[in-house]
This record gives structure tokens, C-alpha cells and sequence, in this order.
């Protein structure tokens, strides 16, 4: 059935489709009993797939990662369609456009996406009013960023504001340096400045009367040496975990036409052609941390056995962004399913 209603969606702007799809979530999720019904065919209610991880009991192991509901504007209704968390964001403190459209892209013959929106978000006070209405037990991840117009020198302020200001309504933080979409961001991955913004975080986290987990979302591009220096800064700052990996740079392998490409332009990349580079991250920091710290597994998981592989890795829990958009919602079921068998195994 979803693929039928995705080859109509697929026909028009993909970012036109995120909102309007956003909008038929929301008008359905007002009609009585559809929630009750989305839970039904979607979740998989089971003790067997409940996990603790650095400090938090999931419901099961499979989330929605950042960049889908990046104003939290849906994650009451999208708590319905199965996932044990969600992760919204990435938030700036004050509201941008993001990058000029269009600015995002399907490869389908990759089933993959290109994006370079530029963390457009509502801002801070609107994605925090937005947090108040939370009518859902669901585990909420806050994904922190830093505006465009913030020189990397000052960027330490950006994700302080965010951290104070999402941290009663959140149960978890991620601090994103690693988007390719932000002129300057990633240089925010070099040891220095990065050591810098984690042990300052950490540091007002430590002052609250309950503090809460921090992880670090990281590219896919970094090199051994630079994944080397993840690792020692992750035991150094204490912070909780890592996540593995944001869209890459990369356009290897791809069996989109080069015209098509180059027509395209800049963007992350995501789907499943960065399933094994993901693979590779994440079993290099387990491997090299002697599974020291918890790792979320994201990037081209399109399948039940793609998001074993990852656990398999060494993630402690995956994500799933651009697999949902082509799979739809009977993904997350058919992951908790291969689970509850992996885990009674």
C-alpha cells in the first residue's frame, strides 16, 4: 500500500511532500481511533525489546533521527507509528530560512536523498513551545546546532542556548558538528574546538540537579586518525555516546547519472549508499573504544537485516531517516520483529 501512495508522492518536490505529508499526519491524527489504528499495524509491544542506555529505558531499539521532524511539530503523532525515540531538531537559537531552494533531491534508482537544506528551523522559543505539548511518553532527543551567521569563534554560545533552553523538555542531547549543509561547521570536528564545546556542556550539565545524557553526532568522512581523536575525546569530556553517521559528502558508487549529479550540486547524501561507510564507523570507534561508550547506528538502514548489521557493529540503537521515507512505517515493525528474534537467540 505505501508503495503505491509513495510512486504519487515521488512525482512531486520532495520538501513540497515533507509538508504536505506533515499536514495529512497531523488532519488524520485529529480523526478518533486513527492513532489507536497507526499503533496497531505499527508497534511492536514487547518487555523483550525494551533496552536502558546511558540512563534512558527505550521501548525498543529503533528511532527517528534528526532532520525529519526538525521543528517538533509532529513527534506526538509520529510516537504513534512505532519508534522507541525521536529525535528532533537540528535547532538554532534564532529561526533561519536555511540554504536557497531546492535544496533537496531523491536518487531513486540509489534510493537515496541529497539535502542541503542548511538547518532551516523555527528557532528556539517556537521548537520549545512546541515541546511543551508533549502528550506522548515517547523518548525525545534535542539535536543542537549552531545559526549560519554565528562565526565558529562565538558557536560554543549557540549550542549553550540551546542546551539550557531544551533541557526540562528533552531526554537527551546531540551536539551536531558534523552536517555538511553549514559553511564552517564541521570544522567544529577538530579536536580543540570540539574537546572546548563538549567539556562546557558537560560542565552545566553537571550543575543541574539531574543531568542528562550528551552524545556527539559525527560524519561519515572523517578519516581513522580523525575517528582516533573521537574516541579520546569522548573518555576525556565523559560525554555519553556517539552518533553515527550524519550524510556524506561522498558521491562513490552512486548509479545516478553524473549529469544528474553534477545538476544537483552540494548536499549530504543519504540512503542507502551510505550503509557501509556507516557500517565501517561504527565498528572502527567500537572496535577502537573496546565498546566503552553506547553508539546509534544511522545511515542506510532500508531493511530489518540492514539495521541488524548495524547492532551487529556495534550500535546500541539506529535511526532511521531517508530508509523511512522509502520504506514507509511498516520498516520500524519489521525491525522490531528481526529484533525480538535476535534477542531470543
Amino acid at each position: 500500500m505505501y508503495k503505491l501512495i509513495r510512486s504519487i508522492l515521488f512525482l512531486f518536490n520532495p520538501e513540497l511532500i515533507h509538508h504536505f505529508s506533515f499536514s495529512c499526519i497531523k488532519y488524520l491524527s485529529k480523526i478518533p481511533g486513527f492513532s489507536i489504528l497507526m499503533h496497531f499495524f505499527y508497534s511492536t509491544n514487547s518487555k523483550d525489546l525494551e533496552i536502558e542506555v546511558f540512563g534512558l529505558k527505550f521501548k525498543n531499539r529503533v528511532g527517528l533521527a534528526a532532520g525529519f521532524d526538525k521543528d517538533a511539530k509532529l513527534y506526538n503523532e509520529l510516537s504513534s507509528f512505532g519508534f522507541g525515540f525521536i529525535e528532533v531538531g537540528t535547532v538554532t537559537p534564532l529561526p533561519q530560512e536555511g540554504n536557497p531552494k531546492p535544496r533537496l533531491f531523491r536518487l531513486k534508482s540509489d534510493q537515496a536523498i541529497i539535502n542541503r537544506m542548511g538547518f532551516n528551523n523555527s528557532g528556539l522559543k517556537s521548537i520549545v513551545k512546541n515541546l511543551k505539548d508533549k502528550h506522548t511518553d515517547i523518548i525525545i532527543g534535542g539535536n543542537i546546532g549552531k545559526n549560519k551567521i554565528t562565526k565558529n569563534e562565538e558557536a560554543v554560545k549557540d549550542y549553550i542556548l540551546c542546551f539550557e533552553a531544551l533541557f526540562p523538555y528533552v531526554n537527551y542531547f546531540v551536539v551536531n558538528v558534523s552536517s555538511p549543509n553549514t559553511p564552517g561547521l564541521r570544522d567544529l570536528q577538530d579536536k580543540d574546538p570540539l574537546t572546548n564545546l563538549l567539556n562546557t556542556l558537560q560542565k552545566i550539565n553537571l550543575s543541574m540537579q539531574k543531568r542528562k545524557p550528551i552524545l556527539l553526532k559525527i560524519a561519515p568522512d572523517l578519516t581513522n586518525e580523525q575517528l582516533d581523536d573521537i574516541v579520546d575525546i569522548v573518555k576525556f569530556t565523559k560525554i555519553d555516546g556517539v552518533v553515527a553517521t550524519n550524510t556524506t559528502i561522498n558521491r562513490d558508487g552512486l548509479i545516478e547519472s553524473q549529469n544528474k549529479l553534477n545538476s544537483i550540486g552540494n548536499g549530504g547524501l543519504s540512503g542507502k549508499p551510505l550503509k557501509e561507510r556507516s557500517n565501517e564507523v561504527i565498528k572502527y570507534l567500537s572496535t577502537k573504544s573496546n565498546n566503552s561508550f553506547p553508539i546509534i547506528g544511522v545511515g542506510g538502514i532500508h531493511s530489518a537485516n540492514d539495521a541488524l548489521e548495524k547492532i551487529k557493529c556495534g550500535a546500541t540503537l539506529v535511526q532511521l531517516y531517508t530508509g523511512f521515507v522509502y520504506e514507509g512505517p511498516s520498516l520500524i515493525k519489521s525491525i522490531n520483529k528481526s529484533l525480538l528474534d535476535y534477542e531470543n537467540n
